[in-house]
């Protein structure tokens, strides 16, 4: 099994400019199957001489049946194209850009609790799941493997880190899911985590966090109430002085609860295993599962 994407979605891509284009070819090499695209002003086109543009979502959908969609739209223009792909039903939306005022997101995180469609994102690196080869964002295809162990976090540089120390050790990933470093998302930490914990080829599970925010505190409640699964957890920014932005903008303390000391205490007590610097959580993984 897989979380969220497999060999069965079917994308499409909103906002094919330098980025978006560069990041599709990508995917397209992995084995994604993108099924259209959606710019302004190029319907009737193909991109790659593959892939047909349309003019809207809707309509995109109507005709090639896509039932996932990214996004590479800018900022300012983000929120349109999120609601836009909501409206149309996508099952799951995820969005790459980097930016998106929080105003546009506390409209859209209302406006999901009438709809069945997933976010992931903003500014997340995606979603992938080797086994079948189905990539939707900027993951590097070239470092995971298939296997079992779920990666879901906060931070895409350390996503790719923490894939690379399992492949050190010689495990696999089962998805690895990146949601985000701002204050207000679309799927969160515990939604990961109740996926990771009813797949059947999940053994175990690596959780990253960051400073700032209670979402690793949610996450420890749920590990500690529903998880059977080990969890092998790492928050980033543990020197992090209070009030200082750390990188993304969640990452800044503004109070003890968004310590990363206040987050690995929660999740130790609620059973995960905490490593307390990125550098060893392959090492600790084979620790926990041997």
């Amino acid at each position: 099994m897989s979380i969220l994407v497999d060999k069965n979605t079917k994308l499409l891509i909103q906002g094919v400019g330098r980025d978006g284009s560069f990041q599709a070819l990508r995917m397209m090499e992995y084995g994604t199957n993108i099924v259209s695209a959606v710019h302004p002003g190029r319907e009737g086109s193909k991109f790659e001489n593959k892939i047909p543009y349309f003019s809207s979502v809707s309509k995109a959908i109507n005709e090639t049946g896509a039932n996932t969609g990214i996004i590479f739209v800018p900022a300012p223009f983000a929120k349109d194209a999120i609601i836009e792909q909501i409206d149309s039903n996508l099952e799951l939306v995820v969005c790459i850009t980097e930016g998106v005022p929080i105003h546009d997101m506390i409209e859209i995180k209302n406006y999901l609790q009438t709809k069945t469609t997933r976010l992931l994102g903003p500014n997340c690196p995606g979603i992938i799941t080797p086994k079948s080869k189905t990539k939707v964002g900027i993951i590097p295809g070239n470092i995971v493997s298939p296997g079992n162990i779920g990666v879901v976090s906060r931070s895409g540089t350390l996503t790719y880190e923490a894939i690379s120390q399992l492949a050190q050790y010689g495990y696999g990933q089962s998805t690895c899911i990146g949601i985000g470093g701002d204050p207000i998302n679309g799927t969160s930490f515990v939604d990961a985590l109740k996926l990771f914990q009813e797949d059947e080829e999940t053994e175990a599970v690596v959780l990253i966090g960051e400073i700032g925010g209670n979402k690793e505190q949610e996450a420890a409640t749920f590990i500690q109430n529903y998880m059977s699964k080990p969890v092998i957890a790492n928050i980033a920014g543990q020197t992090a002085p209070e009030g200082k932005r750390m990188g993304h903008a969640g990452a800044i303390v503004t109070g003890e609860s968004g310590l990363a000391s206040a987050k690995n205490i929660s999740l130790k007590n609620a059973g995960a295993h905490v490593v307390e610097s990125s550098a060893y959580i392959g090492k600790k993984v084979k620790e926990v599962l041997s």
